[in-house]
């Protein structure tokens, strides 16, 4: 139904009253507002939210489509990105890197990984406990893929997977400090 132009700009208070009873009623439970609040895609889960690539190779897209170009290609499967936006079955991503692109629902999924400590350029401990002082497991170089199986908000239990050259491969479970890790938000809960 249309209103007349006056009845309208009568109602803007009265929309605008109702809004701020609702912002004062979310701020007196202590719910999140504002900028810090996670938002909900369409899919119902929070944005932004860390996935991984389910398969290889992936076409990075420009825009939400088939019919867009292709911007990259992502290579190797279980590549950490992060999902800021969500259009129908669409997903816009942003890397490590901070390059954004669109990728298709399925061609992601919820394992977690991480990369370690991407900017830094000495090798990050992989502890044998969450403490500084537990013994090394593995010394791990920067931009290394992990796996992410549970974080407490300040270490995260992750395992460690080298694929040499000769031989089979080998794992290495253990525990890194959450902030040495691209792939988990800081504070973040998990299991």
């Amino acid at each position: 139904m249309l209103l007349p132009r006056r009845s309208t700009g009568r109602q803007i208070p009265t929309i605008l009253r109702a809004v701020t009873l609702v912002i004062c009623t979310l701020l007196g439970t202590g719910l999140p507002v504002g900028p810090l609040a996670a938002a909900e895609g369409p899919s119902g889960l929070p944005l932004p939210r860390f996935v991984t690539t389910r398969s290889n190779p992936i076409n990075v897209r420009v825009g939400p489509g088939t019919r867009y170009d292709v911007a990259w290609v992502y290579v190797k499967a279980g590549t950490p990105v992060e999902i800021i936006q969500e259009f129908d079955t669409w997903r816009k991503i942003r890397d490590v890197d901070g390059s954004e692109g669109w990728l298709h629902q399925n061609l992601l999924q919820g394992k977690r990984a991480g990369l370690v400590a991407p900017s830094g350029t000495e090798p990050v401990a992989l502890r044998r406990d969450p403490n500084d002082d537990a013994g090394v497991r593995a010394w791990l170089t920067p931009s290394f893929r992990v796996d992410i199986k549970e974080c407490d908000g300040k270490w995260c239990k992750v395992v460690a997977t080298t694929h040499p050259v000769t031989g089979g491969p080998q794992s290495f479970d253990g525990y890194l400090h959450q902030e040495q890790l691209w792939g988990v938000y800081k504070d973040e809960t998990f299991d």
